[in-house]
Parts: structure tokens; sequence; C-alpha cells
């Protein structure tokens, strides 16, 4: 017997089975635009149209304080992009407390996220009391100098062996025609490679007691010396380096122009994109060289609520792309970070990336990323500080210690 169906019914059926399917256009908001770092996004991107239906719509804004300030302006304004990028810590802390953003627990639940992201470090900048608020998408550390094999080949010393013995080498570079020391002139670089001197003098223990506990006498008794150290190296720097970009400041090392540079794990796309072979063409020394670290640092991708279903659905999509371990392998060799899972095919990873893995594996080398323990104005304040220090030579010592353990005093 043929079975009839009412026509208000069917119309209802088909009503709904177009809403489920319904595709979405997602607004990414990030800030990568250098060459390594467009090679890695173009993955995610990829791999999410690939998904089919919905769409990746770029969204990069170059600079990350200006894409996170445009980003939390539009959450505000009530226009929120689909997804946006944020370092992992407190720089989305009031997003949290004023639900602001989609709650990804259900699905970071179903897939197991609390047993497949590592360290544990990684995991708290996005699991708060209880919920997931965001997804890691990598591990990224500061503790890396990225060194010119030709450039030290041609001023007739070896690859330093400490900041010490670099420091030792660098008039050769110098008289050899090699800028020793790259570095651009933004505070973010500035305060970065300083933060690695002061890990590789203090010991991450001290450090800890620092950036953690705010202990001021600790901070009095041992930042003179980091300070000191520091001014070293600018001697060693050219006059270019007041104007210019992380990336364009890596091309000197890729170009053998200046000898090393203290950056990021993500300039090693910046390599990748001009064809160079670590161990040949370059050298990655994990810091300090004599008993390396990992900081964890990184990318995050949160994702704000938003009233259409179809973006929800295509939000919670992309949230699961980004951490599959197809996706977790193709991008993090593209960026030069390290997977935040260690189930992935590893096969595509050069020596940089296993020589990181290698020391991650010990949590005694995890140095905890300090913008976990301080807040968006403490950061800004002490990035300011490291960066006038270095640009104002008639600033001594004393002075800089002085404001930088009054910073710490008033740290919330």
């Amino acid at each position: 017997m043929k079975k009839f169906i009412p026509a208000v019914a069917l119309l209802a059926a088909a009503f709904a089975g177009s809403t489920a399917v319904r595709a979405a256009d997602v607004e990414v908001a990030h800030w990568w635009t250098s060459g390594g770092e467009q090679a890695a996004v173009s993955v995610f991107a990829n791999e999410f149209d690939a998904l089919g239906g919905d769409k990746w719509i770029d969204g990069a804004i170059a600079g990350g304080e200006a894409s996170r300030s445009a980003t939390l302006q539009r959450i505000l304004g009530g226009n929120p992009p689909g997804a946006a990028q944020f370092n992992p810590g407190r720089q989305y802390e009031e997003l949290i407390a004023n639900g602001q953003l989609l709650d990804l627990t259900d699905l970071a639940t179903k897939e197991n996220w609390a047993g497949l992201i590592r360290p544990q470090s990684i995991s708290e900048a996005c699991l708060v009391d209880g919920h997931w608020w965001c997804v890691p998408v990598n591990i990224h550390s500061w503790n890396w100098a990225w060194a010119s094999i030709p450039a030290f080949k041609a001023a007739g010393v070896e690859l330093p062996t400490s900041f010490a013995d670099f420091l030792e080498k660098a008039p050769k570079l110098k008289a050899a025609g090699i800028t020793p020391f790259a570095i651009g002139g933004e505070s973010w670089q500035i305060s970065g490679a300083f933060g690695v001197v002061q890990t590789s003098m203090l010991g991450l223990e001290k450090r800890e007691q620092i950036l953690k506990g705010k202990d001021v006498a600790l901070a009095a008794a041992e930042m003179p010396a980091v300070f000191t150290k520091w001014r070293e190296f600018k001697q060693y720097t050219d006059e270019g380096s007041a104007n210019r970009n992380w990336n364009d400041t890596t091309n000197l090392v890729i170009t053998g122009k200046a000898a090393m540079q203290i950056m990021g794990d993500w300039a090693r796309g910046e390599f990748a994109v001009a064809g160079q072979k670590a161990g040949v063409d370059y050298a990655c020394l994990a810091l300090p060289i004599e008993a390396p670290t990992v900081s964890t640092g990184g990318d995050i991708f949160l994702f704000p609520k938003n009233s259409d279903p179809a973006v929800e659905a295509a939000q919670l999509k992309m949230a699961s792309m980004m951490i599959t371990p197809r996706v977790q392998a193709l991008f993090n060799n593209a960026k030069g970070s390290m997977p935040v899972r260690d189930d992935v095919d590893m096969s595509l990873a050069d020596d940089c990336m296993k020589k990181g893995l290698e020391i991650i594996k010990d949590e005694k080398n995890i140095a905890v990323d300090a913008g976990r323990w301080l807040s968006n104005d403490t950061t800004g304040q002490m990035n300011d500080l490291a960066a006038k220090f270095w640009a104002d030579d008639s600033m001594t010592v004393e002075d800089a210690v002085a404001q930088y353990v009054d910073i710490l005093k008033n740290a919330d």
C-alpha cells in the first residue's frame, strides 16, 4: 500500500533538512602575514574548506596586538568574527568571565582533548573552571637562537656554545663585515629576546619565583646581572634594527648578512620558505645552549558566541579540524612550532622540530610562558621597559632594575 504524507510535513522536513546542511562563512581573525606564517595558516584554510560546505574567510591583520584589539572591539560591538587567534594566557579572561565565548567542552570531551594535549600547561590555557573555551593549536617556544652557518664560517669561528661564547666571538664576526646579533625594533621582539637571556641566566626556578611568585627581593638581587648582560648584545647590532620587523630580521640570517637572531621557533617557517636546511644552511640552537629549555607559548583559537546556528556548527567543525593528527602535523611543520599532541605523524618533522620535541619530553625542561602569570597591562609595562632600556643608553642598570621591581610590586 502506498503511504501518503501530508504536504505540510514534507515542507517542514525539507526546511529542517536545508537548515541542517546550510553552509556558513566563518571569518577568521589572525595576524599571520609573513611568508612562513601564510604557508601555515593556508593549511588550516585549505583543510577546513576541503571538509565541504562551510568556507574559511581570511581576516588577517598584521601585528598581534592590532589583531587582538580589533577582535575585542568587534566582540564588544556585537559583530564578532567567527574565530580569532590569541596567545595562551590572560588575554581573553574577560571574554570568558562575560560569557562571550562558545563553550567547547562537549566537543573537547567527545574528542578527549584533555588526554591528547600535552604538556598540561598547554591545556590549562583553554581549560578554565572545568570548561574548554579555546583550542590550542601549537607549542611555540621563544627559547631559540637562529644562526647562519655560512656567516660563522666566513668569520672563521665556530657556532657558539653559550651566550658568553657568542659575545667573545662577536668581534670577529663584526670584523668580517657581518652583523653579529640581528634584532628588530618592535618592543615584543626586544622583550622576547630579553626574556630568553633572563631565563638563561636565572634558570627556571628563579625565573618562576620572580615572574609567578612576584619575588621582588629576588628580582632586586638577580636582575642587575641580566640587564648588564643584555646591554652587551647591543654593541653587536646594526643601525637598521630600529625600524625592522621580525621576519625581515630573520632574512638577514637567511642571507648570511647577520650571524644570529634570538627569536621564537616561528622563525623556522621563514627558513623553510627560503628553501634552507637545518644543519646545512642554518643552525637552530635551543637555549640556553648548555641546558636547553622550551617555553610553552603558542597560539590558541577562540570562537566568539554567534546567534546563527549554522555559524556555530561551523565553528565546532573548525575547532575539531584544528586538533586532528593530520592537520597538527601539516600546520606545525609549516609554522615552525610543535604539535600539541604526540600521536601525529612526525615523518615531515625537520631536525629543529625533533630537537624541540625531545626537549619537551622532560617537564623539568619546560618554562611556562610568563603570559600565564602576568596580566596584559603588566606584560606591556615589562615590554616597554625592556625596549626603553635597549633604546636609551643613558638609562642605567640601577634605574632599569628599580623600574622592573616597581612593576613587579604592582603586578596584577
